[in-house]
């Protein structure tokens, strides 16, 4: 059977418009595609200073691929009942009602997709730099003033990093507009690559003989400050924002739903794949890492830059080169995986009667949502002129978490409302694993408000005003179906 949708047989969805042209291997690589961003090259650092010990960072990454696997898996029993365009949108939406799933949508827009975006974009543009001196955050082409931002003043400027950021961003929009298979087949591209840059950071970390192995580290030092009670717990439940973030965006593939073939099959088997695999290299980068660098110099690794402090160790003056090559690849292949599957869940809100109705709109010749994809590009493009995404992220990590635990709770309702509906697949475990998940992840939450209040409390809110939004678009806009 091919993995790999054929353009020309690809079919129209009755149910949206969209063309179905997304096969096994398509969907697998968006999965693994838009997990990969610039995180797994610096995150590790900040871990190591908040946990304190080696077996500890590389535990923060275990329990982080655990939760992931396990999501991707619950995940897969709603995927392949509801093969709907929104994904996660329509699942929080069948479950607990149309308010429910416009909040998600609602922060999805407005920070957790097009804040990633931006940040990545950025990202994209300051490893560009490398290569090109002239793009910098330091070359300000434009000062634009300044916006209170919680009481504070932020200057608005426009950097060449910057209009780099933006034509990369509004690039891809453009590119998928084109159609399902152009955005797929530059996805199927770059993940393709940058599984075979972080294959290349392990294999070079592990062949280095002049490494600090981890067989030569005694247990004291491995462990150090592990004493295993609700203290370190909740230190490891702090540090997991950093793996859990770089391990996110697993659930895009969910909104192409209505465009993969065959998605009872296809939808579950990418989850499982896609996760697994990211999730088994970000362990063993790390392992790496640890290989040729020293706990402390892991911890203290220029700017986080972990990856490239490893990579200059074994390489030389041309490891930051082959670094920031590496990571150029990876963001931008994570941006294009994110704008593909983003554009899908406000095209199923309008489609709702929750965002403005243009978004509805598929375009003629290439069956794209084509004005979806034009917005989302435009508000992360203008995001990155603010300079404030990544604070903006930090403050929804609480909010995120809890629409996983909503989702999967969904799970359990569904069960027990719809007990008939057709479920062509089974969350593995159930209902242990997906309890388990939410046990932990309510653990995570309560970590969060304890050591990080301000932020969780911030995210709440961002979440919050969405309530009144959600009633303005059901009084203009009629109240939508609501329902599937």
């Amino acid at each position: 059977m091919s993995t790999t949708a054929n353009p020309s047989s690809a079919v129209k969805s009755v149910e949206t418009g969209l063309i179905k042209g997304l096969g096994l291997y398509d969907a697998t690589t968006i999965v693994m595609g838009s997990m990969i961003g610039s995180g797994i090259f610096i995150v590790s650092a900040e871990i190591g200073r908040e946990v304190g010990s080696p077996g500890l960072l590389l535990l923060a990454w275990v329990i982080s691929g655990l939760m992931t696997v396990i999501g991707a898996l619950t995940y897969g029993e709603l995927a392949a009942m509801m093969p709907h365009a929104g994904g996660q949108y329509v699942y929080l939406r069948q479950a607990f009602g149309p308010l429910c799933g416009f909040l998600y949508g609602w922060t999805l827009f407005l920070v957790i997709q097009t804040g990633t975006m931006a940040a990545v974009a950025v990202a994209f543009g300051k490893f560009m730099g490398v290569f090109f001196p002239w793009i910098s955050a330091g070359h300000i082409l434009a000062s634009l003033g300044s916006v209170s931002v919680g009481g504070h003043q932020v200057a608005l400027t426009f950097s060449s990093q910057q209009l780099i950021a933006i034509l990369c961003l509004m690039g891809l929009a453009f590119l998928n507009i084109l159609g399902l298979r152009t955005g797929a087949w530059v996805q199927n591209i770059f993940t393709t690559l940058k599984v075979a840059a972080l294959l290349a950071v392990i294999v070079v970390g592990f062949s280095w003989t002049g490494g600090h192995s981890l067989s030569a580290a005694t247990p004291r030092s491995f462990w150090e400050g592990a004493r295993w009670d609700l203290a370190t717990l909740t230190v490891i439940s702090v540090a997991l924002v950093g793996p859990l973030f770089s391990s996110d965006a697993w659930n895009n593939v969910t909104f192409t739903g209505a465009e993969v073939v065959n998605p009872k099959r296809n939808l579950p088997l990418a989850l499982f794949l896609g996760t697994l695999t990211i999730c088994a290299l970000y362990l063993a980068c790390n392992f790496a890492y640890l290989h040729v660098l020293s706990f402390d110099a892991l911890r203290s690794a220029p700017e986080d830059r972990v990856a490239t402090a490893a990579a200059q160790l074994v390489l030389g003056s041309k490891g930051a080169a082959v670094m920031a090559a590496a990571i150029i690849i990876s963001t931008f292949g994570c941006i294009n995986g994110l704008t593909l599957a983003g554009a899908r869940v406000y095209y199923a809100m309008a489609k709702d009667g929750l965002f403005f109705p243009s978004v509805a709109r598929v375009h003629a010749k290439y069956h794209s949502p084509a004005i979806s994809l034009l917005v989302q590009g435009v508000w992360a493009s203008l995001l990155t002129l603010t300079g404030t995404y990544n604070e903006l992220l930090n403050y929804v990590i609480f909010a995120v978490v809890l629409f996983y635990i909503l989702t999967i709770a969904g799970l359990f309702w569904l069960r027990r409302t719809l007990p008939e509906a057709p479920r062509p697949y089974r969350a593995l475990g159930y209902p242990l694993v997906p309890g388990l998940y939410i046990v932990f992840a309510l653990f995570v939450e309560w970590a969060l408000l304890v050591h990080k209040a301000t932020q969780s409390a911030a995210g709440l809110c961002i979440v919050a005003l969405g309530i009144p939004v959600f009633y303005l678009w059901r009084r203009r806009r009629g109240s939508g179906s609501g329902r599937l």
